[in-house]
């Protein structure tokens, strides 16, 4: 019998795979990529028409070696990377490596890692696609024409050790630009009117001041908002219209990667790369037990949102066992993508939607199960019947004053018995149901209460924001949208706080002088229309060395053309009045892996370094130290004792200088998802709701001493840092 050898990138899938195949195949993994640009050096060469140099990436040696030896031993290979432009890239570079046929049908792929998908895949190969691996190489290029020359002058003009990135820089700009927006936004006044109204042996109910002789109203002042009281003082109020409808809701679509990304951060408060990390563990598979190895997600990078007629089939069977034929459409649902997609995989789907979550939920990790209850959910959602909602509108009446009161009550559920879809503002719906009255009934306003309000600058992007916004714009694609996020913080470029980024000073004077100098290469509109250039090499429509010497020639005479023009750049550090203790000298705020740490600025005399400490003014609880803010090993904030490691008293939450009514202990603002922010006491024998910090905290918090500060400042050598890092 022949022997077959399937290469794949990662040991998680090939165990999955391996399930699924006899005993005639071997499934072995690359670990990811196995040749690539050389990091020491351009790599390029412009004169051959870009050809790249590749190498192979060091580390791979060993398994490249095991790798050869089993192609030695098969009658047959198959390279079964990713179905992405970057799998056939990895696929084509195996090819080059274990000297296979890239013209033989030696490529295999598939959208889910579930028996009958790999069993067609392999009686399905295909040559290696050239054209996809040309829209990688293509992009890798351009990236290194930009990263390779563009750093270099970063590091002239502005610091040593900066990077520019082609997308990263234009995700960086829109951060910035909507920071400019928020510091010059001038808030201006308005008011509302609220007014409660109750008719005699009914409910009472709300409704807001709406219209002024048939026109809707606006009062931008307190003079107008007391001229309207004057006129309603004494007034009579009747039902002047009674309006209802029933309206229906049909469900979101099933995720692409933008929008798992997207709810993701809303509902679970995952990262895109953390939301990323998990997917790709649940697509390339975990063991369940008996069941074995199993891929529980469909392919994750996708910006389709169709769905396989079996996949929909089956949900239409569960659908009905589980909810009854009322939850069942009357046609199979099909949403198609906004925007120009590729569509070239399914959504993000459920390998089966039998696997309930709740089944299989001892056999993953808490954030393996968050996700693929969100993915499932939303699945099931999509193919459900839509809600149907009774919606009533009163117009109350009061002179030539019109208030009125909307209200909208769950008439059947649909799919809102599974699944509904988060927003960005945080907030969530309620049923408001309104009294049954009719036109020309009287009702009296127990009171009318006028409010003041500020119009509120645009927010600042999240991390569900800012994928939208990248994929509204066409910037990126799929694969990227997490490695931009995670890039432009690593850089320095962007923090994040309250899970907004905001653009530190370094990002902002990277930016000012890339639009200065390179307008181009931080032109939203360039760059999106750059990445449907790289779409068309994908599909044969494009040379993609045509594409590099369009944009090479005049990036190069506009980076020459910076290089004279630019001055030396000084990114202020900020000072602070905390002496350094070595040399006396006042401390500076630096920026380094682990976020902001206080160095001393005689560097490289004097190499001391110490935690960053925000006070908080809140005495601390358990001695007469102060609450300080401090930062985890993962950067996550928490407070501790001023006086650590004497006091090694700690807290996640925020505390407050409200003191607790019934004990006097220190009070904490507590902020779960999806509720208000409350305070609570934080003393364990308080009358009240006990509270305790986890050993969990105390150890992950404890730990960013002086290590995290030796960290951050890489320099501080070994013999100093006992000295220069003090607990505290």
């Amino acid at each position: 019998m022949s022997k077959t050898l399937v290469i794949v990138e990662s040991p998680a899938k090939a165990k999955s795979i391996g399930k699924y195949l006899g005993r005639n195949f071997t499934v072995k993994a690359s670990m990811g990529h196995v040749r690539d640009l050389p990091k020491s050096q351009f790599g390029v060469d412009i004169d051959q028409e870009f050809s790249p140099k590749y190498i192979t990436i060091r580390g791979k040696g060993d398994i490249i070696k095991e790798l050869r030896s089993a192609v030695k031993k098969s009658d047959r290979i198959l390279l079964a990377s990713d179905p992405d432009r970057e799998g056939e890239a990895i696929a084509w570079h195996l090819t080059k490596l274990l000297d296979i046929d890239e013209q033989s049908p030696c490529r295999i792929e598939f959208n889910e890692i579930t028996k009958n998908a790999i069993q067609q895949a392999v009686k399905n190969p295909r040559p290696i696609d050239q054209d996809r691996v040309n829209a990688q190489q293509a992009r890798r290029i351009l990236d290194r024409l930009v990263g390779y020359n563009l750093s270099p002058l970063l590091w002239r003009k502005v610091k040593k050790g900066l990077s520019a990135g082609r997308v990263q820089s234009v995700a960086v700009r829109l951060i910035c630009d909507r920071e400019d927006e928020i510091q010059a936004f001038i808030p201006e006044e308005y008011w509302t009117l609220m007014g409660k109204f109750v008719k005699s042996g009914k409910s009472p109910f709300e409704a807001k001041l709406h219209k002024y002789k048939n026109k809707k109203i606006e009062i931008p002042n307190q003079e107008m908002m007391d001229k309207i009281l004057g006129d309603l003082k004494g007034a009579s109020y009747q039902v002047a219209t009674v309006s209802k409808k029933e309206k229906q809701r049909n469900p979101a679509a099933p995720f692409t990667t933008s929008s798992l990304q997207q709810e993701a951060s809303r509902k679970l408060n995952f990262t895109s790369r953390k939301t990323m990390v998990v997917a790709q563990q649940l697509y390339e598979g975990l063991d369940l037990g008996k069941e074995g190895p199993a891929g529980l997600v469909t392919y994750i990078r996708t910006d389709s949102t169709r769905v396989s007629e079996t996949a929909s089939e089956e949900a239409k069977k569960f659908i009905l066992d589980r909810f009854g034929p009322a939850y069942v459409p009357k046609q199979p649902r099909q949403t198609v993508a906004k925007g120009k997609v590729q569509d070239a995989h399914e959504a993000i789907r459920p390998t089966s939607i039998e696997r309930d979550p709740e089944n299989i939920k001892q056999y993953l990790t808490n954030d393996q199960y968050k996700l693929y209850k969100l993915i499932w959910s939303r699945f099931l959602a999509s193919q459900m019947a839509s809600a149907v909602m009774d919606t009533t509108s009163l117009d109350i009446a009061a002179g030539d004053y019109v208030f009125r009161a909307t209200g909208s009550v769950i008439k059947f559920p649909g799919f809102m018995q599974v699944y509904i879809e988060g927003n960005d503002d945080g907030s969530k719906e309620e049923e408001r149901l309104l009294p049954e009255l009719s036109e020309g009934d009287k009702v009296e306003a127990k009171n009318l209460t006028p409010k003041q309000h500020f119009t509120q600058p645009p927010p600042r992007y999240t991390d569900a924001t800012l994928v939208k916004i990248l994929e509204e714009k066409g910037i990126g694609r799929p694969s990227t949208y997490a490695p931009i996020v995670d890039t432009i913080q690593k850089r320095g470029y962007v923090v994040r706080e309250n899970k907004q980024f905001y653009p530190t000073e370094l990002g902002i004077v990277v930016i000012d002088l890339l639009k200065n100098y390179f307008p181009d290469i931080i032109n939203i509109e360039f760059t999106a229309e750059m990445e449907e250039k790289l779409d068309k090499v994908a599909e044969g429509d494009e040379r993609w060395v045509g594409i590099l010497k369009d944009f090479y020639q005049p990036f190069q005479e506009t980076l020459e053309n910076a290089d004279e023009k630019i001055g030396k750049v000084q990114v202020a550090d900020e000072v602070t009045d905390e002496k350094c203790e070595l040399c006396g000298r006042n401390m500076v705020i630096k920026l380094g892996r682990y976020g902001k740490f206080l160095a001393c600025p005689g560097f490289p005399d004097c190499r001391n370094t110490k935690p960053l400490l925000e006070p908080t003014g809140v005495g601390c609880p358990k001695c007469s130290g102060e609450m300080v803010l401090r930062r985890s090993k993962k950067g996550r904030k928490f407070y501790g004792c001023s006086r650590y490691p004497e006091c090694d008293f700690v807290t996640w939450d925020v505390p407050t200088q409200e003191k607790c009514p019934r004990c006097g202990g220190m009070m904490v603002e507590k902020n779960s998802r999806g509720k208000e922010k409350r305070t609570e006491c934080i003393n364990e024998k308080c009358p009240g709701k006990e509270y305790k910090a986890s050993e969990q905290t105390k150890k992950e918090a404890g730990a960013v001493s002086g290590k995290t500060a030796a960290k951050a400042g890489k320099k501080t050598p070994q013999r100093n840092r006992k000295k220069a890092n003090p607990s505290g």
